[in-house]
């Protein structure tokens, strides 16, 4: 923790056991898992920057650093020390000669499955002034290594996070087929791992979501309720419930 770099923490000072401390560290991870499995499918690294003081109850709880556009030069500072731009799929990328990224994305040209095999792209999940430090950082989104989170009337839009699956599956479901990448969750605060009620993951995995999202990839059996989210079948991935070519067949996503 005494290392430069960014760190990867749920809560400092509450939750901070890490599996990698460091973003630097994570990303070596998945840049070493990446090269150890050449033509893998894509794979979607969610930033959540985070700058929120926790309540101190006496113990010199340390306040954490502000999300300014410095960080954010660090933050792609440190993408670009662990990946090469051609393993990067970035925004300019799916924008290609299109006026704005949401142009492209409405016309459905994000890259063909084979053109992004092997390559990773960031998220940034943030919505509020975090998000919007970022885009003064970096104002060219030709410059932009992460997609942002805005509202798809946005000419920036192209992934967007839409957490509850079930207040919203019908705009989930109607951005997809409008081009719009999505996240959801399946579940959250521990409470379907507790109730074993599938209701939401359900959801999830109906709304065409591309990337759903879960605390349990295997059951806690703490809980003893069997509750885990994966999808149907031994592949990564399926052909989306929503806007999938008819031509789609999960043997072309393995790899």
């Amino acid at each position: 923790m005494r290392e430069p770099g960014l760190k990867v923490i749920h809560v400092q000072e509450v939750d901070y056991r890490s599996t990698c401390t460091t973003l630097a560290r994570c990303l070596t991870q998945v840049r070493d898992w990446s090269d150890a499995n050449p033509g893998h499918l894509p794979v979607t690294v969610q930033i959540e920057p985070k700058d929120d003081p926790i309540p101190d109850p006496g113990l010199g709880f340390v306040l954490p650093l502000p999300w300014t556009g410095d960080a954010f030069a660090d933050l792609e500072a440190e993408i670009a020390t662990v990946f090469p731009p051609e393993r990067v799929l970035t925004p300019s990328e799916v924008r290609g000669r299109h006026a704005t990224l949401a142009d492209a994305v409405r016309a459905g040209d994000w890259p063909r499955l084979d053109r992004v095999r092997g390559q990773v792209m960031f998220v940034l999940d943030d919505s509020g002034a975090e998000r919007d430090a970022y885009r003064a950082q970096v104002p060219d989104l030709a410059d932009r290594t992460i997609f942002v989170d805005v509202p798809e009337t946005d000419p920036d839009a192209a992934v967007m996070v839409i957490n509850d699956p079930i207040g919203s599956g019908d705009r989930i479901r109607a951005l997809v087929e409008e081009g719009f990448v999505v996240r959801t969750r399946a579940d959250a605060d521990t409470v379907q791992a507790r109730t074993g009620d599938t209701t939401r993951r359900e959801a999830a995995l109906a709304s065409g979501a591309q990337f759903v999202t879960t605390d349990y990839v295997w059951p806690d059996e703490r809980f003893g309720t069997g509750y885990v989210v994966d999808l149907p079948g031994d592949d990564p991935a399926r052909c989306n419930p929503v806007n999938a070519p008819r031509y789609c067949a999960r043997a072309d996503l393995r790899g």
